[in-house]
């Protein structure tokens, strides 16, 4: 399978409809170093002394990209689910969709202090790790409706994003139908409809949050 340099930053930015998105999988598992098994082993012995579930197992990571005006290919390869919690999470990709109401508010959410990631935060609609042989747009359909428990009108690919710990965001946008009302599940606390303007945005929108807001309004 073919590798790629992952650097901090937007690694691809368009506008790509759901059937516009390719994937193609390895059936090897990646093999991580042994000292970043040994820092995920302990990430979740963390996650089990503070209470939150240790929900170890396999996800995804991005291996490859190939990026044209009407198409985006990726390259994906199982990976332990535990290194998305390490200092490098050697790509490991995660899907994020923010949502977004008719009239162009902002859904944002919460997160419970029991979760493993980004406990106690504001955070933009939803998102999850891709399961394996799983396509990242129905990983963005799939968290819509287990956290939320609605359908969107209409769905985009907005961008991958790397962070500075080398995860691998796959962004999506949702629009819902004039009307439509969400749900929350228990991985929220709160919810709020922030302003169509990431500008306008409260407070408790920290800056990644903020960015990303401004990255998708664009």
């Amino acid at each position: 399978m073919a590798e790629m340099e992952l650097s901090p930053g937007i690694l691809a930015r368009g506008r790509w409809l759901p059937e516009q998105v390719e994937a193609s999988w390895s059936e090897e598992p990646y093999e991580p170093p042994v000292a970043a098994t040994r820092e995920a082993d302990e990430a979740i012995a963390q996650l089990a002394r503070r209470g939150s579930p240790s929900h170890d197992g396999m996800s995804t990571r991005l291996a490859g990209l190939r990026v044209a005006q009407d198409e985006l290919h990726l390259e994906l390869q199982p990976i332990r689910w535990a290194l998305r919690l390490t200092s490098d999470a050697l790509g490991s990709l995660a899907a994020m969709c923010a949502v977004r109401s008719a009239d162009g508010r902002w859904l944002a959410g919460h997160r419970a202090e029991w979760l493993a990631s980004w406990p106690g935060r504001w955070a933009l609609g939803a998102g999850g790790s891709v399961d394996p042989g799983e396509h990242p747009v129905q990983t963005l359909r799939r968290e819509l409706a287990e956290e939320w428990s609605v359908t969107p009108a209409s769905l985009s690919v907005e961008a991958l994003v790397c962070s500075e710990q080398n995860v691998v965001l796959f962004l999506g946008l949702a629009w819902l139908a004039p009307g439509a009302t969400v749900t929350p599940e228990d991985e929220h606390s709160d919810y709020a409809w922030w302003p169509p303007d990431p500008q306008s945005w409260p407070p408790e929108a920290d800056g990644a949050v903020r960015t990303m807001g401004l990255l998708l309004a664009s």
